[in-house]
């Protein structure tokens, strides 16, 4: 859920944070079961020197996070096509 993670953007590094709730409860006749765990992560990402910071953005879907780093005028120039040799 996008309200359990964090995004951050501070320099080149990309930090996720969150954490991890589950609870689980069965009753039956002879017995009660009831089961909790909470975990925190945290992951950092150094980002490359020609993605645009000021665009980064992210969206979450299904629990599936997208995150986009655009790259900036520069590096799209930069790009040159190599020519292939039949040699």
């Amino acid at each position: 859920d996008e309200n359990d993670v964090e995004l951050t953007l501070k320099d080149d590094r990309l930090v996720l944070k969150g954490e991890k709730k589950a609870e689980r409860e069965e009753k039956k006749k002879d017995f009660h079961v009831r089961e909790r765990s909470f975990g925190a992560f945290q992951r950092a990402f150094r980002l490359p020197k020609d993605v645009e910071p000021g665009k980064v953005a992210a969206k979450m879907k299904k629990g599936v996070m997208t995150i986009n780093l655009p790259k900036t005028a520069d590096a799209a120039t930069k790009q040159r096509k190599i020519a292939i040799s039949a040699r």
